[in-house]
């Protein structure tokens, strides 16, 4: 079986986020980049599912800023090869593209399985696996917490609103957005990512941006939000706080006298 984890690199959340002159993007020139943290838990599942049969697992993400990093822990982790797809690939990189990047170089390999975040921090559209699916002709599941495969079949432990799991039958290949792994991600010391560094281990295959038609959205702009007044902290007796706590909601309009 061959299963193919796709990551991506987001903004540290952390940081101090500044936006670029024209507004339609983060300025990324002293930003630091980390793993999506729902891919993390994706390339978790991945590796359970390569230590639980016979199976190879292949990490690839676009050519994004701190990238050999996370392609390097990956294989430090147990990864048996790293892809990394470049090409003229700048700033933010919306579902819709990432998606026929990631499609345009899958379609000429042989996989089983594609695993993905079911979504990321910077858009939270929760898009990439079915867009994926959708553009290898593969079925796609996605809020998975837990897959198994067999057989040409996998079993993919979803979880719906309300903390409600079913169990999904899906037949292979497929998509698969994970999202949380069955444990914890792994630790990978700092050491292991060295060797994995001198060691090489990144593949870098060029790839072509997608006609995607004309039915993509644009970003316009980026707003930082307003700072919204100051916080006020109440002291007194339970009463007290209570008797000011009626008074700010009056004020504001939001209960009547």
């Amino acid at each position: 079986m061959r299963i193919v984890v796709a990551v991506k690199q987001i903004p540290d959340l952390v940081e101090e986020l500044e936006l670029t002159a024209d507004g339609t993007d983060v300025d990324r020139e002293l930003l630091k980049m980390v793993v999506n943290e729902f891919d993390d838990q994706a390339l978790e599942e991945g590796l359970c599912l390569k230590e639980a049969g016979d199976a190879e697992l292949v990490v690839v993400a676009l050519d994004e800023p701190d990238v050999d990093q996370t392609l390097h822990a990956a294989l430090a982790k147990g990864a048996d090869a790293a892809i990394k797809l470049t090409g003229a690939l700048t700033g933010w990189i919306d579902s819709h593209r990432r998606a026929a990047l990631l499609a345009s170089w899958l379609s000429g390999q042989s996989f089983d399985l594609v695993l993905t975040g079911v979504q990321a921090a910077d858009d939270l559209d929760g898009q990439l696996p079915g867009l994926l699916g959708a553009q290898l002709e593969v079925p796609h599941i996605s809020v998975a917490v837990r897959v198994e495969a067999e057989d040409g079949m996998a079993k993919v432990w979803q979880e719906l609103a309300g903390g409600t799991v079913v169990v999904d039958e899906v037949r292979l290949p497929a998509v698969i957005g994970v999202q949380a792994a069955r444990q914890a991600p792994r630790y990978v010391s700092i050491s292991r990512i060295r060797q994995a560094q001198q060691s090489g281990g990144i593949t870098e295959v060029e790839v072509q941006a997608a006609e995607l038609g004309t039915e993509q959205f644009a970003l316009r702009r980026l707003v930082a939000p307003e700072a919204a007044g100051h916080a006020e902290m109440l002291a007194g007796g339970a009463g007290e706080v209570a008797d000011r706590i009626v008074e700010l909601l009056r004020a504001k309009g939001l209960v009547r006298s």
